[in-house]
């Protein structure tokens, strides 16, 4: 029988290998409060089923679903979505007046207040006869069914969301909210583990990405901040979280996320060097290859 340290030393391993996430020492109190309902419903211990994850890739994926961080609110922050208002789509509608169309990424959506916020915003600044789609993809299944399903409980409503869009885009199904029907068909849900290739996304206007870094080690964060570049549309956005940074990366790296301030908040954009410059060149002069 494994130990307990023996235990978490195989599920962090096992994490970081999956999901490129980081749980170090001191996170035990953390995995096995995330894992025991898991082993509770597999009717063994703590010990005994990471045994169990490490043979059976089911079993494993919930595993690795259950150890997902998922922290999230409605506007959360709140500075960012006022810049998106009051300068980035102004700015975006400006560019894209010839497809008259814009794109967003939530590239770590979670249950899905980040992206129907930004619906929300997009339903109300938008001009006649535009239109608009929000990627909302995430690594967790559990939480993309979350986002498809649209409800969230009373608690989770009371987490950032003004009582004029409760009511405005709100309805009550039983004890939970539903998110109105022409929010939901504004946000496309996708699979996405951030440490693997961006197959089949297409370009975006406004990438968010926000307090999702800071959890993986930082060879893993450089390679997604690489692999985001072509990722962007010509003058858009690119926002991370307030204690992440593109300063830490490599020179290449760094020099190719321009950075910009919006009242307090921190945008970033494809630099003018690197923005018509085809992804192949950009990717090896940044890799050294």
């Amino acid at each position: 029988m494994v130990s307990a340290s023996e235990a978490f030393a195989a599920v962090s391993a096992l994490a970081r290998r999956e999901t490129g996430m980081i749980y170090d020492e001191g996170k035990e109190y953390l995995v096995e409060a995330r894992l025991q309902p898991l082993a509770n419903k597999a009717g063994c211990s703590f010990a005994d089923y990471v045994t169990k994850i490490l043979a059976d890739p089911v079993e494993r994926a919930k595993a690795m679903d259950a150890l997902t961080i998922n922290e999230t609110s409605w506007f959360r922050d709140n500075a960012p979505y006022q810049a998106f208002t009051d300068v980035m789509l102004p700015d975006l509608i400006q560019a894209r007046s010839a497809t008259r169309r814009i794109r967003v990424w939530s590239a770590a959506s979670s249950s899905g207040q980040e992206a129907y916020s930004i619906a929300m915003l997009l339903d109300q600044h938008l001009p006649p006869g535009w239109t608009s789609e929000i990627v909302a993809s995430d690594y967790s299944p559990t939480m993309l069914d979350r986002v498809r399903a649209g409800r969230y409980t009373q608690v989770e409503m009371n987490r950032g969301l003004p009582a004029t869009l409760l009511v405005k885009y709100f309805s009550r199904v039983g004890i939970e909210w539903e998110v109105a029907p022409h929010l939901r068909d504004m946000v496309t849900v996708r699979s996405q583990n951030l440490t693997a290739p961006f197959l089949g996304l297409g370009t975006f206007d406004l990438i968010l990405l926000r307090n999702v870094l800071i959890y993986f080690e930082k060879d893993v964060r450089h390679d997604i901040l690489r692999r985001m570049l072509p990722m962007l549309n010509p003058g858009g956005y690119f926002l991370i979280g307030s204690s992440e940074t593109t300063l830490d990366s490599p020179p290449a790296l760094a020099a190719a996320w321009q950075r910009e301030q919006i009242g307090r908040v921190q945008v970033h954009r494809v630099a003018p060097a690197f923005a018509d410059r085809p992804t192949a060149p950009i990717a090896a002069s940044l890799t050294g290859a």
